[in-house]
């Protein structure tokens, strides 16, 4: 197992793209300013050993000299010894709708945008159980097996998107049966789904998937996110929106009933989410109740740090570029490294 032990580090990888920009205008400064004296090639002859090839290799070094420690500073570490462990929890596996109609933006800034950032602070809450998450549109897929390593789970959450599921619709019932399937068949812990939804149901009977769910001791809760006035479902970045074969604009209603019902088949809790509130409380309160038993798991008790790897390449190519001079000068003017003309390239 790989992961970093630090990874708030990895933020200050944003600042290359700007390093990046900041030196190619300055490049583009002094060219222009040679050019100002005339011909730009035949004044860039008259500057002994200039080389624009040479500023953007020592650049480029230094840029992978500064990712790589960045990288090392993130702590990254390989496991090194599994252990079993014991631990009172249960099994919750999140089934999220990734259909169109969650692109809609009556919930800010997008039903789907906040629903992730929901799921992610219901993650926070946890510590002993295991979590798993599934998306469904026109039909439904596991995007994470149960697991402990929330961190896997919230990089996961991440990339979802309504992209990712190829058949459009809302296939609720498939979601419900994919997710009562996936659960540890060797585990007598509770477990719990939670469906995040529009509620409009357009495939399956999401309520016959709901009993079987319920009969195999399964808690279903249920959180619908959206209005019932309902909002256009925007596409592409145009401000356009989905409209039906008569040209009319789609509107995208929530379905509570459905919802509902739902939750009560299978003796779980229905919250609608709104701007303000998104239901997770309740929602953790009820999941608080749930029927918690030992469960055995293999972590990663001992990591080995990769770090010194990283710095040790980091510092040879910052010494590379240091030894790298921005000017050829009399005593390299016989070595060639960066061509035949240096000073005829138009970098």
């Amino acid at each position: 197992m790989f992961r970093f032990s630090n990874p708030e580090y990895l933020y200050l990888l944003l600042v290359i793209p700007a390093f990046v920009g900041l030196f190619w205008y300055s490049i583009r400064l002094q060219k222009q300013w040679i050019s100002s004296f005339g011909v730009f090639q035949t004044v860039l002859k008259l500057i002994p050993g200039h080389s624009f090839k040479r500023l953007w290799i020592k650049f480029a070094i230094a840029a992978v000299a500064y990712s790589l420690i960045i990288f090392s500073l993130a702590g990254p570490q390989v496991g090194a010894k599994l252990t079993e462990v014991k631990r009172k929890g249960m099994e919750m596996i999140i089934a999220l709708d990734v259909s169109n109609s969650m692109l809609a933006q009556d919930i800010k800034p997008s039903r789907i945008e906040r629903a992730k950032q929901a799921i992610s602070q219901l993650i926070d809450r946890f510590s002993n159980d295991r979590i798993g998450l599934i998306v469904f549109a026109g039909d439904a897929y596991i995007q994470l097996p149960v697991t402990n390593d929330y961190a896997s789970a919230k990089l996961f959450l991440s990339s979802i998107n309504p992209g990712m599921v190829p058949k459009q619709g809302t296939a609720i019932g498939r979601a419900i049966e994919l997710a009562a399937n996936s659960f540890s068949f060797n585990s007598s812990t509770g477990k719990v789904i939670v469906v995040i939804s529009d509620g409009e149901n357009h495939t399956d009977d999401p309520l016959e998937a709901a009993k079987m769910a319920a009969d195999n001791g399964i808690a279903i809760y249920t959180i619908g996110i959206g209005s019932p006035e309902g909002a256009p479902i925007p596409i592409g970045n145009n401000q356009e929106f989905l409209k039906d074969n008569e040209g009319k604009v789609v509107i995208t209603r929530l379905d509570e009933e459905m919802l509902t019902k739902i939750a009560v088949t299978a003796n779980g809790k229905y919250v609608r989410a709104t701007n303000t509130q998104f239901g997770l409380l309740p929602i953790y309160e009820a999941l608080k109740k749930v029927d918690r038993k030992e469960i055995k798991d293999k972590i990663y008790t001992e990591f080995n740090e990769q770090f010194q790897y990283l710095l040790a390449i980091a510092v040879v190519l910052l010494i590379a570029e240091i030894l790298i001079l921005e000017r050829r000068t009399s005593l390299l003017s016989r070595v060639n490294l960066f061509g035949n003309d240096i000073n005829r390239e138009e970098l």
